[in-house]
């Protein structure tokens, strides 16, 4: 198999050194093809580096997964989608993607491993050029279909299978943010980290309407029922959102077993200032667990090392100089 079809097929890599993703040159990898899943109870921590010559969208990122200190087994999933040859940096981009199953009895896992393999599995085949923000909203909801799917035709022991969602796709100097339930995502700049997705949960639903403060929320017992997740409804409702980045820009992708325990300040402080990305997310990982480790702990880290300036006209891009 060639490298550009195990980057279609696959869109992952796993962790074991560095990996290192040039498209301008096709990629060269080291590593073998696996998914993202880790063993039960065992850490995942890829690393890797995707660029382009030129002025392209430049990007390095790594990611973790971690069972933490009290659950028997991981619900977490992660996942990514590069492109394959040069023309794709421009007509598909990058994709990421993080899920954190719900359910018990091994349910869990199996919600967010089959969210983000539909997801990843879609991204590869959307048309050139399409609207990001038009491919997150299709996919997340026919991976809510997979999983709604999934969960009936398991029977009785699949009943409330469900899992959270959050997607970034990235081309030229734009975001795509697309997301269900309280998974997060942010953005960091200037060594502050601003939360861009809202979580759906009862008790950020109560905030929004003013019905208690955001300090309520965190101290009561709501703060982690889901208003929204994949799986529970044959129709999801999905939050997407827009951003542009610049150069030095960090992406965070966490399960609420990170943004639970740590603060968003702390996440900053950890990723900014150039530190590597893999150290970070160890880091990260180390801090939740520190604090009680009291569920599965996730997080992608996405740094933004140089963008293509692009305006948009109509709906297409053109290049700014």
């Amino acid at each position: 198999m060639t490298l550009a079809q195990f980057v279609r097929k696959f869109g992952q890599v796993r962790s074991g050194g560095p990996v290192r993703v040039s498209v301008s040159d096709i990629t060269e990898i080291l590593g073998e093809p696996v998914r993202s899943a880790p063993p039960r109870g065992a850490p995942w921590s890829p690393i890797g580096r995707l660029s382009a010559s030129g002025h392209m969208l430049d990007l390095e990122f790594a990611e973790r997964t971690d069972v933490g200190r009290v659950r028997d087994h991981n619900e977490d999933f992660l996942g990514y989608a590069a492109p394959a040859t040069l023309a794709q940096v421009r007509t598909h981009g990058w994709l990421f993607v993080l899920a954190d199953g719900v359910g018990g009895h091994e349910k869990g896992e199996v919600a967010s491993k089959t969210a983000v393999e539909s997801i990843v599995a879609g991204f590869h085949k959307a048309k050139d050029g399409e609207s990001h923000s038009a491919v997150l909203q299709r996919l997340v909801q026919r991976a809510n279909t997979s999983v709604f799917e999934a969960a009936v035709t398991g029977g009785r022991s699949s009943a409330g299978m469900a899992t959270t969602i959050v997607a970034c796709a990235l081309r030229y100097d734009r975001l795509s943010v697309a997301h269900v339930g309280d998974s997060r995502c942010y953005l960091i700049r200037n060594g502050k980290a601003a939360q861009i997705t809202r979580d759906h949960t009862v008790a950020g639903e109560q905030v929004r309407l003013g019905l208690i403060t955001a300090q309520e929320a965190a101290d009561g017992e709501t703060n982690h029922i889901l208003s929204r997740s994949l799986g529970t409804e044959l129709i999801a409702n999905v939050d997407t959102n827009d951003h542009q980045v610049f150069p030095g820009d960090v992406l965070l992708l966490c399960s609420d077993g990170l943004h639970g325990p740590v603060e968003a300040s702390e996440m900053a402080a950890i990723c900014g200032h150039g530190q590597d990305l893999q150290v970070a997310a160890e880091k990260l990982v180390a801090l939740a667990n520190e604090r009680g480790g009291g569920d599965n702990i996730s997080v992608q880290l996405i740094r933004i090392r140089g963008v293509e300036r692009v305006g948009m006209y109509r709906g297409r891009p053109y290049k700014l100089y």
